[in-house]
């Protein structure tokens, strides 16, 4: 963070050194434009703003959008008031200052005691739009963004209908990778279910600048869906495309437009959001037994209201409404008056079986040794489930691990999708990059994410691991919790869940 509130500055003499005739018009010593720092305080003279702007210069993130301002501010010394004018410097200060500096009849203009045409309410109106996107813009890609709950896969901790900030300053904001797109959303453009909202003529690779600190094990985090590099247009991230391959084939799924849409790709920045609870570093050895989880071979972190799936049976009578709102119950299905399906904590669990109507309450597991092939890495190599999976080791960057065609599945992915190789499997032969190779070192950090409703996340368990250069930033604090099934003058405001820091 230190390292931050030093360089940045410095990045901007850059721009500033491009001014140097600028500086000499304006009374000062040419030279004064390529000084680190006092360059800015210099500036800031000639733009004639406070001293006190030197607070918002070392701010990260938010010294960019001020130095930006200082820019214009200096155009409007020189006469240049129109917006492209002053576009154009903040763009590209390393051509139009030079530029500027040709005009011999270009003459500074000390703003106090210059009187400036009034703006047209139109302009006014365009200025202040300009001004309240761009703001929000550097504030949503480099500090703090909204999101919205859409699921139950984090119940009880987040709940459908939390409205959340999420702090990118955590662990550091990333560069976007596609920085020309519509503001304020995500990749599909309002009102369209299909257009994009960015265009991909200037991709940047990606970056991370410095933040307060690192993901940590528990941690509730946002990242970018790591599957969602494909998919189907017309079911967007609802249904992976790689489960439609293993169900339907690649051949139908690309095919067969009127059923599957079109097959899109998205970069890392434009995929959706999800948000689960970090719980396995890099290096970190991951393990579940009968749904426990266990992380290092020690018994995991438990959030408060972990959630399970338990069977509930009764004496044939139904269980009130009224009680399941008592125990906050929020997700379940009845196959008859006799028995239920609840998607509830082993505190209510308990409760419940306490209940004069209920026979038997049993948790949902599916049974060691008994492969789901839906669970990463979709093998047959691997009978794991989501009850039951592991031990596996959470890949670190700079680690190498030995290859064989047996644990292939499980790095296959790392290798091709998130780092970028070649691979081909020429009988037990592996070869990357076209050359015969028996381990592998990897590039990044890998995370591994789970939701607190554990029998109702499609999660790392589902997908596998989430690449570094996906986290997106840290859920901090829940400012408004609304229950999506209640209207607004009967208990539409969870007020007890609202204002309150994410755990």
């Amino acid at each position: 963070m230190i390292g931050l509130i030093i360089i940045i500055p410095l990045l901007f003499t850059i721009p500033t050194a491009f001014a140097w005739q600028l500086f000499d018009k304006a009374g000062y010593k040419s030279i004064y434009s390529i000084i680190p720092f006092y360059n800015l305080h210099i500036l800031l003279k000639i733009i004639h703003k406070p001293l006190w702007w030197w607070v918002f210069l070392v701010i990260p993130f938010i010294n960019v959008f001020v130095y930006m301002l200082m820019l214009v501010e200096l155009m409007k010394c020189f006469g240049k008031l129109h917006l492209w004018e002053q576009l154009v410097a903040v763009l590209f200060p390393f051509i139009y200052f030079p530029y500027l500096s040709l005009k011999t009849t270009l003459v500074y203009q000390d703003p106090l005691q210059t009187v400036r045409p009034k703006k047209g309410p139109v302009r006014e109106w365009v200025d202040a739009i300009i001004f309240a996107v761009v703001a929000a813009t550097i504030i949503r890609t480099f500090l703090l963004e909204a999101y919205t709950i859409p699921t139950s896969s984090m119940e009880k901790s987040l709940l459908v209908g939390d409205f959340l900030f999420v702090s990118k300053i955590s662990y550091g904001p990333k560069l976007p990778n596609t920085p020309i797109a519509f503001p304020f959303v995500h990749h599909t453009m309002p009102l369209s279910t299909t257009m994009k909202s960015y265009v991909e003529w200037i991709k940047f690779p990606y970056y991370r600048f410095a933040g307060f600190g690192n993901v940590n094990r528990y941690d509730a985090v946002v990242f970018n869906y790591p599957a969602g590099d494909t998919l189907s247009d017309k079911f967007q991230s609802n249904f992976s495309y790689y489960s439609l391959i293993r169900q339907y084939g690649r051949d139908r799924v690309w095919n067969d437009e009127r059923t599957f849409g079109k097959i899109i790709a998205r970069p890392v920045d434009k995929r959706e959001n999800y948000i689960k609870r970090c719980v396995g570093l890099p290096g970190d050895i991951i393990q579940i037994i009968d749904a426990e989880l266990y992380v290092n071979s020690s018994p995991a972190f438990v959030p408060a209201g972990l959630q399970f799936k338990y069977l509930v049976k009764t004496n044939g009578s139904p269980i009130n409404q009224r009680v399941l709102d008592k125990f906050n119950v929020t997700e379940g299905k009845s196959s008859g008056n006799s028995e239920f399906v609840f998607w509830i904590s082993s505190d209510i669990a308990q409760q419940i079986k306490e209940l004069p109507n209920v026979t038997e309450v049993t948790k949902m597991l599916e049974p060691a040794g008994e492969r789901n092939p839906d669970v990463f890495p979709n093998s047959p190599e691997f009978n794991w489930n989501i009850d039951n999976f592991g031990p596996m080791t959470v890949p670190k960057a700079g680690t190498t691990v030995g290859l064989t065609t047996k644990n292939l599945p499980l790095y296959e992915r790392i290798i091709t999708a998130y780092e970028g190789n070649t691979l081909k499997v020429e009988g037990n032969t592996i070869l990357i990059n076209g050359k015969e190779a028996n381990s592998y070192t990897f590039k990044l950090d890998y995370y591994w994410m789970m939701g607190d409703n554990r029998h109702n996340s499609a999660d790392s368990r589902i997908w596998g691991f989430v690449p570094n250069d996906h986290i997106v930033g840290k859920a901090v604090f829940v400012w408004l919790s609304l229950d999506p099934n209640k209207s607004l003058f009967n208990g539409k405001i969870r007020f007890d869940k609202s204002m309150r820091i994410v755990k």
